[in-house]
């Protein structure tokens, strides 16, 4: 696991740590509403269909390695663009690639990790990611104040990245029992599983639509909410962020114990519940200071919650199937994912960013509701 998974994830979120504290900031400088600019934000949910059935039919190696691909092109696309449509043209190609590398990830880790050490192994690899984006976010703040600088060192991480992933990580498929008989089509496949965990998706999908809005909206506010409404300067801003998540990096063993020992939602429910209450609070800032303070508590909350919404579908996969099934379940997620930058446009451009922030933290009450009465607890299940 150290090689084939969790050095490459460090890398990656080391490289992504370097370019997120002032992404909506770079955006947002091509004179955009604030609506456009999550838009370019959010595009990138398009790419987990067709990633879907590239991770079965390439095997985990090749796409991760092709999605690595996808994310360098992606970053020297994003560095050099001039205009609205370059920019949605790159990010479309790097929500495939990074798609392709977290769905290969994620199903190589359901494949050989057995469920019951599964809550810690998965928090390890949320806290690895972590570390990564606190040590490029550290890093960032020695760049100065040029915008496109970041994406360039972003790509040198990436290509260093598909070195040692093409030397380390070992060429296999599944290592479970094949059915007999012609495969299903693709799409044939991928409806019978939606129609089998229908439930599943209604529930705990829309659980993790919620989490994954309140935190990708987090992402996008709080460097918005600092630039624009406080006054922060960008050396600021980007120490807002990295002190926040050296925080954030911290917690992933408690959240990993308390999945393994207690149950998964004994980790999401509490810890969602933080990381909302922190949203709601942010409009009330208007310091650096107390927006840190605000961002380290939001935080702590996601924190709690490191790893959970993986550690949940991998629990819920089936034995076949599983790189459909992590598609549509990366597919909800990214819906989250995308609806979060939409939400805080959206509501800026009408009402504020600060009533971005109330609707956040209602989200994140909703999705606690969800987990905590509508959602089953998975580590029984064997």
């Amino acid at each position: 696991m150290i090689l084939p998974i969790y050095i490459p994830a460090f890398l990656l979120a080391t490289g992504g740590g370097i370019v997120s504290p002032t992404l909506s900031i770079y955006v947002k400088s091509f004179e955009l509403s604030y609506t456009l600019t999550t838009v370019v934000l959010a595009v990138g949910v398009l790419g987990n269909i067709p990633a879907g059935v590239l991770v079965e039919q390439l095997g985990r190696k090749s796409s991760m390695l092709l999605g690595l691909v996808m994310i360098g092109l992606s970053t020297v696309g994003m560095g050099t663009a001039t205009n609205f449509f370059q920019l949605i043209g790159a990010q479309l190609v790097g929500g495939v690639g990074n798609a392709l590398w977290m769905l290969a990830r994620h199903a190589y880790m359901t494949d050989v990790i057995p469920i019951g050490n599964r809550g810690r192994a998965i928090a390890l690899f949320g806290g690895v990611n972590r570390m990564g984006t606190f040590t490029g976010q550290f890093c960032a703040i020695f760049l100065g104040v040029n915008l496109r600088l970041p994406f360039f060192i972003y790509t040198a991480v990436v290509a260093l990245n598909f070195l040692l992933c093409l030397f380390f990580i070992p060429k296999t498929r599944r290592p479970t029992t094949e059915v007999v008989g012609p495969k299903q089509p693709y799409l044939k496949q991928l409806l019978e599983i939606s129609r089998q965990h229908a439930r599943l998706l209604a529930t705990a999908g829309v659980g993790q639509v919620c989490v994954q809005t309140l935190r990708r909206g987090c992402n996008i506010i709080i460097p918005l909410y600092g630039d624009e409404v406080v006054g922060l300067t960008t050396q600021q801003v980007r120490t807002v962020v990295m002190v926040s998540s050296a925080i954030d990096m911290s917690m992933f063993p408690i959240a990993g114990h308390m999945m393994d020992r207690f149950g998964r939602r004994y980790a999401t429910v509490p810890g969602v519940c933080i990381f909302a209450t922190g949203m709601v609070l942010m409009p009330f800032t208007g310091t650096f200071t107390t927006l840190l303070l605000t961002a380290m508590f939001m935080r702590i909350g996601n924190g709690i919650a490191s790893g959970t919404m993986m550690t949940l579908g991998a629990d819920l996969a089936p034995h076949e199937g599983t790189g459909e099934f992590l598609g549509l379940w990366r597919l909800t997620g990214d819906f989250g994912g995308s609806a979060g930058p939409v939400i805080v446009g959206n509501l800026a451009d009408l009402f504020g960013l600060s009533y971005s922030g109330f609707a956040l933290g209602g989200i994140g009450y909703l999705a606690v509701s969800i987990f905590l009465w509508l959602v089953p607890e998975t580590l029984q299940r064997e």
